[in-house]
């Protein structure tokens, strides 16, 4: 029988039991699940980007994008061919706690330093808008809300991206594993559901 998750009541034991989930999760499925979501990034970006220009639209030109910790899917492959294809790929960082991110570009070669959480970002440089979030999701249900690990940052974040009236795509990044029923988990009202999520399994709902 599923048990209805609260986020006054069961936050934290539910983080608890999706980092369990996904720390046992073996190295080969690992290195082919982040090899598989990838190669679907990679291959919806340029068809993104090819259906705004003939459509006479801007295209997506900005990626946020993610420095993995232990147990993310690591995305880093796919980051230095799109800067080899001359996209702008930014990394989050933490200007102050308990304020949204900011996104500063980031190139293989960048400079980089341990932020508050001991997660590697570019040093200070030019503030960027990203175009297109690639958010790290510890949890997700089938219509794309998510869990993230309870500092409130990418929600803070992405409202004060909707609210600044700029454009942006989201897509949470996750392990197949992560998944939730919605009766499992039921979003905060400050929660921002996400535009879609990307497992190795595929895309939930669907490619945005």
């Amino acid at each position: 029988m599923s048990t209805k998750f609260t986020q006054e009541d069961n936050a934290v034991p539910l983080r608890t039991r999706l980092r369990e989930i996904r720390a046992a999760l073996p190295d080969e499925q690992r290195r082919r699940g982040a090899l598989l979501m990838r190669g679907r990034l990679f291959t919806w970006l340029a068809v993104a980007r090819d259906a705004a220009l003939k459509a006479g639209r801007p295209a997506p030109a900005i990626v946020a994008a993610y420095w993995p910790m232990q147990d993310e899917p690591d995305l880093r492959p796919l980051l230095e061919q799109w800067v080899e294809a001359g996209i702008t790929v930014a990394l989050p960082a933490v200007r102050e706690r308990q304020q949204p991110l900011e996104f500063r570009p980031w190139m293989p070669d960048a400079p980089m330093a341990e932020g508050p959480y001991g997660i590697q970002e570019p040093l200070a440089g030019a503030v960027v808008m990203p175009d297109l979030v690639l958010v790290p999701t510890l949890g997700y249900t089938p219509l794309a809300d998510r869990v993230g690990y309870g500092g409130g940052y990418y929600d803070r974040t992405l409202a004060a991206l909707k609210a600044a009236g700029h454009p942006h795509t989201t897509i949470g990044v996750a392990w197949s594993c992560g998944r939730l029923d919605p009766i499992e988990h039921v979003p905060a009202a400050h929660d921002v559901r996400l535009d879609a999520v990307l497992t190795p399994d595929g895309w939930l709902p669907k490619a945005p």
